[in-house]
């Protein structure tokens, strides 16, 4: 049976709660998403006596400490943060922040003539019908007597014993009703998530990871809420340069503590190629420094949980968020974080478009960080196993199922047989003769450009600085650095009008990078047909097709895109052929590439 409680208390006891800290509210410092015009409508809800939903909050468990008494845990805001900021915001006043991390107060008017509620604006302003601000009369900043009275001198022809009656209604807002939902400590995260789940019948899914965060958030006696800040404004300033001028005009707490000396750099990087969210940015820590995958063990241990007696000790709670906090600045240290991108790109993987799985780049930044940081590895080798097991992981979709376990598996085997031993193991499993002979073969079998293995043979192109398909200095990894086009080698239309499907004409292994002016000048020419025009050019001395002077050059053009030689006799009669034999000849690129990190 599930251990909650539900009941209602007025919206006074619950900011009471917030004000006191007997709530805490994990999203404070999170943009506030809803629009003024909301918090309006809340408002008016309820005045009116509307139900505005249930507000769920878990108690954190009680924590034993040194002296063996037990500290109360607070109760942190699961769902509703939303509705409780546009209280706090319109009741008691607080600022909030909005989606451009700027601190902005939000005011809601209210016109007793009419009972309407609006968010206050020039036109209400200046009109003697609306009390421009709530809050005051709410919040028991003024009595009802002075603020009935500040109005009648503005509307003398007004009834005064209906603007006493509507201001006392106004003023009864904070005794209102709100449903709470109380989930005991004891739940587990699965438990919590499926109530949330079905409580919120928007169905949104609430991740571990958020559970995290939450958590953090709410906490101030180890700077959980600083980590917090630290995680969003890091990944804030990936994708948004700008917003550092936001952090440094709007937080001058944060502006002053080591997290912000630690992320700063990024206002003037550049991350294409990772772009990491807040999940990846703890799954990297977490997986990294405490040796485990499941988000629910990070949430446990920061609450002080001793696995093994079955206790929460305020120790345990201490070391957690200090090996969390070294964790996170390691993961945002300038230098680890250029270093190992830097690893990444010297794999062939130089595009986001090519890597499939970004839990795959999540679990080798922590192992990069464990090898180096903490087993204190040569270089040389950490780049060594950091690259085989980023590309083995991506070539065999080690994390595109239940990514916490498997993450939660391979590095306790990692922690426990050594790194080497380990991959030599999943060597074995999983790239054996028969996969790279026959099943990887088989995977290339797509249309689909997302395929695994199509990527990394890309990066495996990319790797060796492979020159594009009918041209003498053109790189492939050039085209995929400026989004080029892929092209098809059996033109597609010379395909269709031979009467092939779409999933034949476009299978990956008709795929190839050339420039578009190449690609456009062969037309819907048959393989035979386009390049004995080449020939017939490399001869003459014309450079129109390709930028090739000679046939050896582009026999070897062939063979470097593992192009069959066949091909130049290939009509649409030996496309099936071509096809198998291009996917053979791509798999043994891919597998002499791999053996070569």
């Amino acid at each position: 049976m599930a251990k909650y409680s539900v009941h209602q208390q007025p919206v006074e006891t619950l900011l009471s709660w917030i004000k006191s800290g007997d709530i805490a509210i994990p999203e404070i410092q999170r943009p506030f998403v809803w629009k003024s015009a909301r918090v309006r409508d809340l408002i008016d809800s309820l005045y009116q006596g509307f139900p505005v939903g249930y507000i769920i909050t878990w108690r954190n468990p009680d924590v034993k400490l040194k002296n063996g008494e037990l500290s109360a845990g607070k109760k942190v805001l699961i769902d509703g943060q939303q509705r409780v900021t546009a209280l706090t915001a319109a009741i008691v006043g607080q600022r909030v922040l909005n989606n451009n991390y700027k601190e902005i107060t939000i005011r809601i008017s209210f016109n007793p003539l009419t009972e309407k509620f609006e968010v206050l604006n020039k036109a209400i302003q200046n009109s003697p019908e609306w009390i421009n601000n709530i809050k005051p009369i709410i919040n028991d900043e003024i009595s009802i007597t002075k603020a009935i009275r500040e109005y009648m001198v503005s509307n003398p022809e007004a009834d005064e014993d209906l603007i006493e009656e509507r201001i006392e209604n106004l003023k009864r807002i904070k005794n209102k009703q709100v449903g709470i939902i109380e989930l005991d400590h004891s739940l587990d995260i699965d438990t919590v998530t499926e109530i949330f789940i079905r409580i919120n019948q928007k169905g949104v899914v609430l991740s571990n990871a958020d559970f995290v965060m939450s958590k953090i958030a709410s906490d101030e006696k180890h700077d959980g809420n600083k980590m917090r800040k630290m995680i969003d404004y890091f990944c804030r300033l990936v994708v948004d340069k700008d917003f550092n001028k936001h952090i440094i005009d709007n937080d001058k707490d944060f502006q002053s503590h080591p997290y912000y000396d630690t992320i700063k750099w990024m206002a003037n990087g550049d991350d294409n190629l990772y772009v990491p969210s807040y999940i990846d940015f703890l799954r990297v820590a977490f997986t990294y420094k405490f040796s485990r995958g499941k988000f629910s063990d990070l949430v446990a241990l920061l609450s002080g949980r001793n696995f093994e007696q079955r206790t929460y000790e305020d120790e345990i709670a201490i070391d957690s968020y200090r090996k969390l906090s070294e964790s996170l600045m390691d993961f945002a240290d300038k230098t680890n974080y250029q270093r190992f991108l830097m690893l990444v790109k010297s794999t062939g993987l130089i595009s986001n478009k090519l890597i499939s799985s970004k839990n795959s780049v999540n679990f080798s930044y922590a192992l990069y960080l464990k090898l180096r940081k903490e087993n204190k590895m040569p270089d040389a080798e950490v780049q060594h196993y950091v690259k085989r097991w980023l590309v083995m992981s991506l070539l065999i979709g080690r994390y595109s199922g239940s990514a916490d376990s498997m993450i939660d598996e391979d590095i306790k085997h990692i922690n426990e047989k050594g790194v080497q031993e380990y991959i030599s193991h999943m060597e074995q499993t999983h790239l054996s003769a028969g996969f790279w002979e026959f099943g990887l073969v088989n995977t290339l079998e797509t249309s689909s450009v997302n395929n695994n293995a199509y990527n990394i043979y890309l990066a495996a192109q990319c790797n060796d600085g492979t020159k594009a398909f009918l041209s003498k200095s053109m790189r492939v990894s050039s085209l995929i650095e400026q989004r080029g086009d892929i092209h098809h080698i059996f033109p597609k239309k010379y395909l269709v009008i031979n009467g092939y499907e779409q999933k034949l004409y476009n299978q990956v292994a008709n795929y190839t990078y050339t420039e578009q002016s190449t690609n456009i000048k062969i037309g819907m020419l048959s393989p035979i047909d386009y390049l004995n025009k080449v020939k017939t050019q490399i001869k003459e001395g014309v450079f129109d097709i390709t930028t090739i002077d000679n046939e050896t050059v582009l026999l070897e053009n062939l063979k470097d895109n593992e192009i069959p030689l066949s091909i130049l006799e290939n009509t649409h009669a030996d496309y099936e052929t071509f096809l198998l034999e291009r996917r053979k000849l791509m798999a043994n690129k891919i597998k002499k590439y791999y053996y070569s990190l």
